[in-house]
């Protein structure tokens, strides 16, 4: 049992995992922050919709290790450590929340929007009041394809000193011992994999009340 990765290194294990939590946290909740009112103003604004989804798009396809050797040069945002790896996480969540909450307030039915002009609700209150809640379900389903990218690419943050659960896997291919690589992926899928129930679940229970 002394031999189990992870028991052997249980200590560095729970270290690594708060640090990758903090990451993935942080990033997402600027992503959300950013991402559901870019995606309630394209569809608004419909002729933004090209060129902000587009941008998330380009973004998407940077690979992970070269936008987080990007950054490291740029002023304020970059250098080594959290923040960039903070920055390039919640570029690659935003696409999937973006996405996502413009399909869910466009998809709803165009005579509940009637319906809800005609009882005199000003736009500010059918978004909050009807919109939002009808499309909240599709929503959490970007929020929760977002996290789980998240959680796979911040192992990736160790590569710029950021800490979390890729030390292990970046120490352990070094060293070429797959306790050490295990002792980083286990965790971090596991993560993942309880990120995504938890999101699940509350998406489930928001579609039950709809």
């Amino acid at each position: 049992m002394k031999n189990f990765f992870l028991v052997k290194y249980a200590p560095e294990i729970v270290q690594h995992t708060l640090e990758h939590l903090f990451l993935v946290g942080i990033a997402i909740g600027i992503a959300i922050l950013v991402g559901i009112p870019l995606g309630i103003l394209i569809t608004r604004k419909t002729y933004l919709r090209q060129p902000i989804l587009g941008i998330a798009n380009v973004f998407q396809t940077i690979p992970s290790l070269a936008l987080f050797g990007l950054l490291i040069p740029v002023p304020i945002i970059g250098g080594i450590g959290a923040v960039p790896a903070i920055v390039a996480l919640t570029v690659y969540s935003l696409l999937p929340i973006i996405r996502n909450t413009y399909t869910g307030i466009a998809s709803i039915d165009p005579a509940i929007r009637e319906a809800g002009r005609g009882m005199g609700m000003t736009d500010r209150q059918l978004l909050l009041q009807v919109e939002i809640p009808l499309a909240m379900g599709v929503i959490l389903a970007g929020v929760r394809v977002a996290t789980v990218i998240a959680i796979g690419i911040a192992t990736i943050a160790a590569a710029i000193g950021a800490g979390g659960l890729g030390v292990f896997i970046f120490r352990g291919i070094s060293v070429v011992n797959d306790q050490l690589i295990l002792a980083g992926a286990v965790p971090a899928a596991t993560i993942a994999l309880l990120a995504d129930f938890a999101i699940g679940w509350i998406e489930n229970k928001l579609k039950i009340k709809n």
